[in-house]
């Protein structure tokens, strides 16, 4: 999927693994366009590559192509316009961030460098 995504010029790819963390998909995609042109043209590019991988797929938000949703069952592709995205924060809400929750900041990294000498 994400070869399909990185091929229609996708941006900021991400790939949450949810197994064992909701029955709804395993594994949950989130991309952007940056038009509605854009969103759309990857909505069909994906609907076709999860169809050709034998998924049954169901999309929505494609009349306005801000935000698609591309259900393949296993997997849900989310596809967003930037702002749309910064709005909704999907990362956060399944918990995209918490590994980079324990990496140390710029200015955690600039202290200690300091604090050595």
């Amino acid at each position: 999927m994400a070869a399909t995504l990185d091929d229609h010029k996708a941006e900021d790819v991400v790939i949450l693994d949810l197994k064992g963390r909701t029955s709804i998909t395993d594994t949950m995609v989130i991309a952007t366009g940056k038009s509605q042109r854009q969103v759309g043209a990857m909505a069909d590019h994906v609907e076709k590559a999860l169809k050709q991988a034998g998924q049954r797929v169901t999309i929505e938000g494609m009349p306005q192509c801000d935000w698609v949703l591309v259900d393949g069952g296993d997997i849900i592709v989310h596809l967003f316009r930037p702002e749309v995205r910064t709005f909704y924060n999907l990362e956060k809400m399944w918990g995209a961030l918490e590994a980079k929750a324990d990496a140390p900041t710029a200015a955690a990294v600039r202290a200690k460098a300091i604090e050595q000498g």
